[in-house]
C-alpha cells in the first residue's frame, strides 16, 4: 500500500435558460482502497436529460462498485432506460474512472470527450483499446498512477464552447490541453482545476452556455494530515492528556479558540503572542504559538470556516476569498480544503461562561452543530475524519 490517495472534484454550468443539468456525476466509495467516478451526459439538456444522466451515472457507479462487469453495466442501462423518440437511442453517454488501492486507474468511456491525463505538467498519450458491447463502441485503459497525475473527464458542452463565438469549431481537446497543462502542477485542488476549466467554458459561450457542460479531475497526491484542536475538555484533569495526544500526530497543527491556546501554550512552554490587525472585520485576528501552525479564535471563526465548506462543495464561488485572504477562517480553509487529506479533530467539550450571555448568539450547542456540519462537509470532499471528543 502507498501513500498516496485520490482529490476528486467536479463543477458544472447548466445549458442558458434550464433550472437543471443535464450531466451527472457519482462518487462510490468500493471498499477502503477504491473509488468509482461516473461522469454522465444525458441526451438534449433539461428535466429528461437530467434523469437520464442521474439514472446512468447512480446504476453504473452502484453495479461496478459492486464489482459486476462493465459489460453487465451497460446492457443494464440499454434496458432500463427510455429510448430517446427522436434520436433512437436509450442512455446518455458516460466516462467512468475507478482508481484501485491509488496504484491504477481504470477508464471505461462511452461517446464523453476522451480523457485528458497530465503527467509532469504534460499531456500523457495513455493507450485505449477498443471493447464492442450490444453494438457500442466502448473504450478501456488501465494505466500506473504516480504522484500528481491529472485526469479530467469532461460533457461534450466542454469541447463545444465557443463555436461561432471564439472559435470556429469550439474549443478543440488541444486547446484545452494547452489551457490545462500549466495550472495541473502548481497545487491547485480537484475541485478547484475543475472549476478553472468551466470557469472558462462559461466565459468561453458569452455567459450564456449552449449545452450542459461538466468537468470532473482526479488528482493523485502524497496523504497530507492535518490536526484541529477546538475547546478545552470538559474536565480539567484532561487538559494535559488531550494535548499529549493531539501534538503526537504527525502533520500540521491548528488551535481554535482562546483558552485552548492558552492551554496549548503552557503545555508547550512556549509564549502565546496575539496579532491585532482585523484582516477581516468579522473574524477575530489570530495568533501565535511556536510549534504551532495555525491559531486561532474558535466560533465565529469556525463558522465562517463552514460557510466556506458549503459554498466550495456547491458552486466554490467564495474561492477567491478564502484562498488569498490571510484572516483566520481563510487560512484554515486553505489547509482544509486544499493541503490536507486525513483531519483529525480534538474537541473539547467545556461550556465557555463567554457563549451563555443570552445576549450572544453561541451557545454549546451551536459549537458542537459546527463540529458536525464541518467534519460532514469535508466527507463530502473526500477527505478522512476523525473526530475525538473530550
Amino acid at each position: 500500500m502507498n501513500n498516496l490517495c485520490a482529490d476528486i472534484g467536479y463543477r458544472s454550468v447548466n445549458h442558458f435558460g434550464e433550472e437543471l443539468c443535464g450531466d451527472h456525476v457519482d462518487v462510490v466509495e468500493q471498499g477502503d482502497n477504491s473509488t468509482v467516478i461516473v461522469l454522465a451526459d444525458g441526451l438534449g439538456s433539461g428535466v429528461k436529460a437530467s434523469i437520464l444522466s442521474t439514472l446512468t451515472s447512480k446504476i453504473i457507479s452502484t453495479m461496478v462498485s459492486e464489482g459486476m462487469s462493465i459489460e453487465d453495466c451497460v446492457s443494464t442501462i440499454a434496458a432500463t432506460l427510455p429510448v430517446c423518440s427522436v434520436r433512437g437511442v436509450a442512455y446518455s453517454t458516460f466516462t467512468l474512472m475507478r482508481v484501485v488501492n491509488n496504484e491504477y486507474i481504470e477508464i471505461i468511456q462511452y461517446d464523453n470527450p476522451k480523457v485528458i491525463m497530465i503527467r509532469d505538467g504534460e499531456n500523457y498519450d495513455y493507450s485505449v483499446s477498443e471493447m464492442n458491447i450490444g453494438g457500442k463502441k466502448i473504450y478501456k485503459s488501465k494505466i500506473s498512477l504516480k504522484e500528481d497525475d491529472v485526469f479530467v473527464a469532461m460533457s461534450d458542452g466542454c469541447p463545444h464552447a465557443g463555436i461561432g463565438l471564439a472559435y470556429n469549431m469550439g474549443w478543440q481537446r488541444e486547446d484545452i490541453i494547452s489551457f490545462l497543462e500549466p495550472i495541473s502542477n502548481v497545487g491547485y485542488t480537484a475541485k478547484t482545476l475543475s472549476t478553472i476549466l468551466i470557469d472558462e467554458v462559461f466565459n468561453l459561450y458569452n455567459k450564456m452556455p449552449g449545452d450542459d457542460a461538466t468537468a470532473c479531475t482526479v488528482r493523485i497526491r502524497k496523504r497530507e494530515p492535518v490536526n484541529l484542536l477546538f475547546g478545552p475538555p470538559s474536565n480539567r484533569d484532561d487538559c494535559n492528556r488531550m494535548m499529549s495526544l493531539f501534538f503526537s500526530k504527525e502533520g500540521k497543527h491548528i488551535v481554535c479558540g482562546g483558552t485552548t491556546s492558552t492551554i496549548a501554550a503552557k503545555y508547550l512552554n512556549k509564549p502565546l503572542i496575539p496579532h491585532m490587525d482585523f484582516i477581516d472585520r468579522e473574524i477575530p485576528p489570530i495568533a501565535e504559538i511556536e510549534g504551532v501552525d495555525l491559531v486561532t479564535e474558535g466560533v465565529i471563526t469556525i463558522n465562517r470556516v463552514v460557510e466556506y465548506a458549503k459554498d466550495y462543495l456547491e458552486n466554490n464561488e467564495s474561492y477567491t476569498q478564502w484562498s488569498y485572504k490571510k484572516d483566520g477562517a481563510s487560512l484554515i480553509s486553505k489547509i482544509l480544503f486544499e493541503d490536507a487529506t486525513d483531519i483529525n479533530f480534538y474537541v473539547g467539550r467545556a461550556v465557555n461562561p463567554a457563549h451563555q450571555n443570552p445576549d450572544l448568539p453561541i451557545n454549546f450547542n451551536i459549537k458542537m452543530n459546527l463540529v458536525t456540519e464541518l467534519s460532514d462537509c469535508l466527507k463530502k470532499m473526500g477527505k478522512k475524519i476523525k473526530v475525538s471528543y473530550f
